[in-house]
């Protein structure tokens, strides 16, 4: 849809509003990494009519780490656990756990008003040598907690870098990166559509 090209990481806080100014956000939902966990870039965001969902991380470590210490006093809204997806190799369980922001973050007049809190935790099986690893993530939101597609943003969003790289491969020009951005989310999408192919093939043969 557009893209903004900064030659440096830290000129991406700069590059993020610029960008959000190019494409009609009102009604959308935006999610990013915890760069653009921002005043300014959440402010523009709420004023242009749009939602967010972004990874919470030390960058600001008030509210990061705030919210690590209320979270373990808090019962969660809800909570949903996946069932086990195999693919690229492991077997992956994904739980979410869905917390309203308003007595947990506490300067949330910084952030233009409540937030709902997402935690994420995943257990992964690599199927060649049974390794076992784990993560967790925070995410913020300005979406309510009722939010039927939280689980699906926040996996959508995470499977963009782990899966095409996004982070870590190097562009040249400015005509690269534009580029590179449209070939892979394309390919994100075919990835998509297959995946949910064969989820209904499945379900036909198990019907």
């Amino acid at each position: 849809m557009a893209t903004e090209v900064c030659r440096e990481k830290s000129n991406e806080i700069k590059a993020v509003p610029r960008l959000i100014d190019k494409i009609n956000i009102s009604g959308k939902i935006v999610t990013a990494d915890a760069m653009s966990m921002q005043k300014d870039i959440i402010a523009r965001i709420r004023e242009t009519g749009g939602d967010f969902l972004i990874e919470l991380q030390a960058n600001q470590p008030s509210l990061r780490y705030g919210v690590e210490d209320r979270l373990k006093e808090r019962t969660p809204v809800y909570s949903h656990t996946e069932w086990p997806e195999l693919g690229y190799g492991r077997n992956e369980n994904r739980t979410y756990r869905v917390f309203d922001g308003l007595d947990i973050i506490v300067d949330k007049e910084k952030w233009g008003g409540n937030m709902t809190i997402i935690a994420y935790e995943s257990e992964t099986v690599k199927k060649t040598s049974g390794v076992q690893t784990s993560e967790k993530r925070l995410y913020v939101s300005s979406l309510p907690t009722g939010t039927p597609a939280l689980g699906s943003l926040v996996h959508n969003h995470w499977s963009l870098d782990f899966n095409l790289l996004q982070d870590r491969i190097k562009r040249k020009s400015a005509k690269a990166v534009r580029n590179l951005d449209s070939i892979q989310r394309r390919v994100h999408s075919v990835f998509s559509m297959c995946k949910g192919l064969r989820k209904k093939r499945s379900a036909k043969r198990k019907a």
